[in-house]
């Protein structure tokens, strides 16, 4: 690619069994805003962002990850994007046109080297948003998404031959080798991070709070409502971002965090970090220790194969 065509992340797209359950839990404890419904599916909207959704929600039989949605500067990168992965083999499920969900836009699907469904679009709508307010313990915008590959390196390259990505980071160990890439395509330290795992799944969605106290008290809301804490709250090293970690009532893993990195990256050079020394799971050691317990939680129930995610 000669330059990238993504601009940042849009949304994170989940499909579960208990939908009204999943639903409370995004629009109540967690902090987000339901901005549309239609017949079992929900579009979440963080306050603070443009995006007319951050997380939408599917009534399905089973859990699965749906979908995720990044954007493109224009329509022409809409398009380029398309012809350069059909010239690479990548298999469209759709081709670029109009966009039926809130916002519109234009845009296109396709398959991961995984069997995941992307989406790329631009010329969405914004959303009318708001600055959020000091001790204001919700969501500021959608941070990032965490993905569970059982060839780490296969996946990380697919997505820097075809999608732009930029390698940031990678945390590895003495006795298990590389176990996560952080993936950028701009200045942010990763909007994207790869872990190895035994199967295709979804690791986390992470969440931006406007600040430390902001972090800490939306974290304490969600302990004091029931939810389980799989992790922190700490800092990592590797981003420099702070990080609590909980599980929905699915069963998949969701972050609060705020400051998150800003690279340079005309100068940045990736690190290999051993995230088996405690201070780079946690700067701060605050966190309980990161053990093969807490790992496991992360690496999901499988998606049972390819999925055709619905346009509306």
């Amino acid at each position: 690619m000669s330059h990238r065509l993504l601009t940042h992340l849009r949304h994170v797209d989940l499909a579960v069994p208990d939908y009204d359950k999943q639903l409370d839990f995004y629009a109540g404890v967690w902090g987000l805003t339901k901005v549309a419904e239609d017949s079992g599916i929900s579009f979440l909207a963080a306050e603070g962002s443009p995006e007319q959704y951050v997380i939408r929600l599917r009534e399905a039989a089973e859990k699965r990850l749906d979908l995720v949605s990044y954007g493109a500067a224009s329509a022409a990168g809409v398009d380029t994007l398309a012809e350069q992965l059909l010239a690479g083999g990548v298999e469209l499920i759709s081709r670029p046109g109009k966009v039926d969900t809130p916002g519109g836009g234009y845009g296109f699907r396709f398959f991961d080297v995984d069997g995941r469904t992307i989406e790329v679009s631009a010329d969405v709508g914004v959303r009318r948003h708001r600055k959020i307010e000091e001790k204001e313990a919700i969501p500021v915008k959608l941070s990032h998404v965490v993905l569970n590959s059982p060839d780490l390196n296969r996946t990380r390259a697919w997505y820097e031959r075809h999608l732009g990505f930029a390698l940031s980071d990678t945390l590895s160990s003495p006795h298990m080798g590389e176990v996560m890439h952080f993936m950028r395509i701009s200045s942010r330290h990763h909007s994207m991070a790869i872990a190895q795992g035994p199967h295709t799944a979804l690791h986390h969605v992470s969440f931006e709070m406007r600040g430390i106290d902001e972090y800490m008290r939306g974290s304490g809301r969600v302990m004091r409502a029931g939810f389980r804490k799989i992790w922190g709250p700490g800092r990592h090293l590797a981003g420099d971002n702070t990080f609590t970690y909980f599980l929905d009532p699915h069963g998949n893993t969701v972050e609060y965090t705020t400051e998150l990195e800003l690279l340079d990256e005309d100068t940045w050079h990736p690190h290999v970090y051993d995230f088996s020394q405690p201070e780079v799971s946690d700067q701060w050691g605050t966190a309980n220790a990161m053990n093969e317990l807490v790992a496991k939680e992360s690496f999901n129930d499988p998606d049972r194969g390819v999925f055709i995610a619905p346009p509306v």
